[in-house]
């Protein structure tokens, strides 16, 4: 059964991560270079994928204990709060600098593939992105939710809407939001409910 706070819940917590992550830069650059609707149909598949597997193993992981189970999200928050935060302070020079390191980075291996056909297309934006986002901070983080909530097609709903938004933006107005976006206020302001999560989740534990 679908449980539309749940749903609503992890859009809001995995929206705001991956907006100044790989996820958005990697499509932006996909997107300059290939027709955007099979860009988007790989990118979007290999979120579903991703999304899938966290969210089993976030499954897996309710399996255990309460307490453990709560000391773990507990944690994966915390982690979580802890990058977002630091990415946040850093100077704006600096996280321009690494942007722009990660734009060449995914230019390379779009280079390196000859794409002629839409399934070309569909085939490498979907390598692509699997392989640049496998471990991220979304996939914790959803596999947290998942853990936590005990609701994993809540979580995978949306996890993957809110990853479905990103790309989407990123293939269409990925030039325009990469110049005005403050993303070192969102990175801020996302580690700011991490460590809400994380201290709620803390306190649940103490009171298993």
């Amino acid at each position: 059964m679908v449980d539309l706070a749940i749903v609503a819940t992890t859009f809001l917590l995995i929206l705001p991560a991956e907006l100044p992550d790989k996820t958005f830069i990697a499509t932006l650059v996909l997107a300059t270079r290939f027709r955007h609707i099979w860009v988007w149909l790989g990118v979007a598949t290999a979120f579903l994928v991703q999304v899938t597997i966290a969210v089993t193993a976030g499954g897996l992981l309710g399996l255990l204990p309460q307490r453990l189970v709560l000391a773990a999200t507990a944690l994966l928050f915390a982690v979580g709060a802890v990058i977002m935060i630091r990415g946040g302070l850093a100077s704006r020079a600096a996280e321009q600098e690494a942007e722009s390191e990660e734009a060449d980075e995914i230019e390379q291996k779009v280079s390196e593939r000859e794409v002629t056909t839409p399934w070309r297309t569909f085939t490498v934006s979907f390598v692509i992105l699997f392989t640049a986002e496998w471990g991220d901070l979304s996939q914790v983080l959803t596999a947290g939710m998942a853990a936590r909530t005990g609701s994993p097609v809540s979580v995978l709903l949306g996890s993957w809407v809110a990853l479905l938004v990103v790309s989407g933006a990123a293939v269409l107005v990925g030039s325009w939001l990469r110049t005005r976006l403050p993303i070192w206020r969102i990175r801020l302001v996302s580690g700011a409910v991490l460590t809400a999560l994380a201290l709620w989740t803390a306190y649940e534990f103490l009171q298993a």
